[in-house]
């Protein structure tokens, strides 16, 4: 079993991925530069967090449109997983990998805190390790966070049971004061049709130790992992 974590200029949170995968989880995790692309055959690719080429235009608008993205498209459509987070997420978002985008915050500045978030649905390969109507906290970091999308695609969404994260408070209840960035229906984490893609703005890889405040954020990785060893 082998991880991809793709490194582009500015991205930040690489590192802290890959040592969650292999320190923490047990898994091995190679640091991919974008302009190599996939030389091999991966059970899950991730982008990480961080500001690919400077954020300029839009978030991620960029290095969508990269060569390597091609590459990500077919481990995709051959049922393999792919793991957007924050910048990996608008990455993800620009390139269609999900329905939606990610956009300015509601309040239009950096957030960097802790959050709550309720799993909405543990039927994923990234989110069978939690339990349906769990409050796990997890941190943010990020000016473009604000998931949107058409009310069609949030209605399909919602009936297709694709949502896998929102915000929430302390004891679960969804409202618009625990709505850090003004995200539609306080949604931060999608999948695709398929289930093997996950766009999420909260950080995981920061939370993947107590020593860290949480670790709450490790489970996505082992649920990925129980996911690749059964289908082995």
């Amino acid at each position: 079993m082998r991880f991809a974590v793709i490194q582009f200029g500015g991205s930040n949170c690489d590192q802290d991925t890959q040592y969650a995968l292999t320190e923490v989880c047990g898994v091995d995790a190679d640091l991919v530069w974008y302009k190599e692309g996939l030389a091999r055959q991966y059970d899950a690719v991730i982008i990480p967090g961080g500001f690919s080429y400077g954020d300029y235009l839009r978030a991620g608008a960029i290095a969508a449109r990269t060569p390597i993205m091609d590459a990500i498209r077919r481990h995709i459509m051959e049922g393999r997983l792919f793991l957007g987070i924050c910048n990996g997420a608008q990455i993800g978002a620009e390139s269609g990998l999900a329905p939606g985008t990610f956009t300015i915050n509601a309040y239009p500045k950096f957030i960097c805190t802790w959050v709550y978030l309720r799993v909405e649905t543990t039927d994923s390969p990234f989110t069978s390790r939690y339990r349906k109507g769990e409050i796990i906290r997890i941190p943010i970091a990020h000016k473009e966070g604000r998931y949107i999308a058409t009310p069609q695609d949030l209605a399909a969404l919602n009936r297709q049971d694709e949502v896998t994260f929102r915000f929430c408070d302390e004891n679960g209840t969804i409202t618009k004061d625990s709505n850090p960035n003004g995200s539609a229906e306080n949604i931060t984490g999608i999948l695709n049709a398929k289930r093997n893609v996950l766009l999420m703005m909260p950080h995981p890889e920061r939370s993947s130790e107590q020593v860290m405040g949480s670790e709450d954020g490790r489970r996505v990785f082992e649920s990925m992992i129980a996911h690749v060893e059964t289908c082995e």
